[in-house]
């Protein structure tokens, strides 16, 4: 049995390797497995939990790499559908620290993870697992929306998080996006996303009351990340506001990636509230002082030294 499945994006992260500079003016770049519900895999793989993802690749070189790096970080690729009517996505984006990562999506009409169909689905694994992981950009697309769809039908025990990665690109409207949430939302009892995101899900922009109305769709655990401000997280017992961890921002791309792969963690160990937003804030920030986002997921360990405050004397 899995402790993580995820479901959703994979591809190449394509990196400039110089800060401060639009793609136009870029010279070198370097090349990374990206998609956020694989590089929470990899971050869930990191804290030692037996991971998989669920996904689909191009038949072309691309593909190959991501194959690769997602057994690498030791995460299971067994669910991967390799699909040779549409190339491996690609991304790029620019880095303008501390804030402004602008990101250049090149998926085509139809990318590879969107065209996996409820018949690809292990749905014995997915239903057993301690806890699966789905994002709202998988709900954007036939036949994608109906194997989320599927999924979430044949889950029987332990948690199921929703990831509200509202990606404007990737929609045909806010609206449309705002309907898929609402449809999927019953299903989950945890959801995580930041200011945007949960405007787009429930309506609300302000983070307490985004909170209550993700619990009033059927979650149990609300988590609303308000960037500069922190994260706020609440459940129908109590709530907590946990502030940044400062650190000096190099991308902050895949810092939502470790905070989910973090959050699994937190929350499969039974910790408090508080202390799960807090170490999974903590590893968000670790990842956020770093170029790349799956290499850069940190191990348990690290997270508890930056939290200590110990980290500058392990990891200059």
């Amino acid at each position: 049995m899995y402790d993580v499945i995820t479901i959703g994006r994979c591809g190449v992260d394509v990196y400039p390797l110089q800060t401060g500079v639009g793609l136009a003016d870029v010279e070198t770049f370097g090349k990374f497995l990206g998609g956020s519900p694989t590089n929470v895999a990899v971050a869930a793989a990191r804290h030692g939990l037996r991971s998989a993802v669920v996904t689909g690749v191009g038949a072309d070189p691309f593909g190959e790499y991501v194959r690769r790096a997602i057994r690498e970080f030791g995460v299971d690729d067994r669910f991967v559908t390799t699909v040779p009517e549409a190339p491996t996505p690609v991304t790029f984006c620019e880095i303008f620290p501390p804030d402004h990562f602008p990101i250049y999506f090149y998926r085509g009409e139809h990318p590879p993870d969107l065209r996996i169909s409820p018949a690809l689905l292990d749905l014995e694994a997915i239903g057993d697992a301690s806890m699966f992981w789905f994002s709202l950009t998988g709900l954007s697309k036939e036949p994608s929306a109906s194997a989320h769809a599927a999924a979430l039908s044949a889950r029987r025990t332990g948690w199921t998080v929703f990831d509200l990665d509202y990606r404007p690109a990737l929609w045909e409207s806010r609206e449309a996006a705002h309907a898929a949430a609402g449809q999927a939302l019953p299903y989950a009892n945890v959801a995580v996303g930041n200011l945007d995101e949960v405007e787009t899900a429930v309506g609300v922009r302000d983070p307490v009351s985004a909170a209550e109305a993700l619990l009033e769709a059927g979650v149990r655990v609300a988590i609303v990340k308000m960037g500069p401000e922190g994260v706020f997280a609440r459940t129908s017992e109590e709530s907590c506001l946990v502030k940044p961890v400062e650190v000096d921002v190099v991308n902050g791309i895949g810092a939502g990636d470790a905070f989910g792969g973090a959050l699994c963690l937190g929350l499969m160990r039974g910790w408090p509230l508080e202390r799960t937003v807090r170490f999974a804030n903590a590893a968000g920030a670790f990842v956020a002082a770093r170029l790349a986002c799956a290499d850069a997921m940190p191990t348990t360990a690290e997270v508890e030294d930056l939290l200590s405050g110990r980290e500058n004397e392990v990891r200059p």
